[in-house]
């Protein structure tokens, strides 16, 4: 079945940076749009980014543009988030996706979820 685990979750001070990865299993991973989520306390789950089968398509939410890179090896099944220039309001769990098969960039999100990883960044 499907699975997808996160990791690279952490503290950080205000203005550092973090990388997450998400390995895939389960499924072709080549063939499908991946994407990251992220969940703050008392907040509805939120967009973050989304990357396209061969890397070459990405979107991403106003509030991270120009400071989170997504990338993925698809030899390795990894969709990873670089995160620089970390705010205290980036705080939140953050969330792998599987998004549609051969599909573009989306922020909408597909049915399949990572358990999550914690990012708490101190101001």
């Amino acid at each position: 079945q499907v699975h997808l685990v996160e990791s690279g979750g952490g503290l950080v001070q205000a203005g550092g940076s973090l990388r997450l990865s998400c390995a895939g299993s389960g499924f072709t991973f080549s063939s499908y749009v991946m994407g990251w989520f992220r969940q703050a306390p008392g907040k509805a789950r939120e967009f973050v980014a989304s990357i396209v089968m061969r890397g070459g398509g990405t979107v991403y939410a106003d509030s991270v543009k120009g400071r989170f890179t997504i990338s993925r090896d698809n030899a390795q099944n990894t969709v990873y988030l670089q995160m620089n220039s970390l705010k205290p309001e980036d705080t939140a769990v953050y969330y792998c996706n599987r998004g549609a098969y051969y599909g573009p960039p989306s922020s909408s999100a597909g049915n399949y979820w990572g358990q999550g990883t914690q990012v708490t960044v101190s101001s």
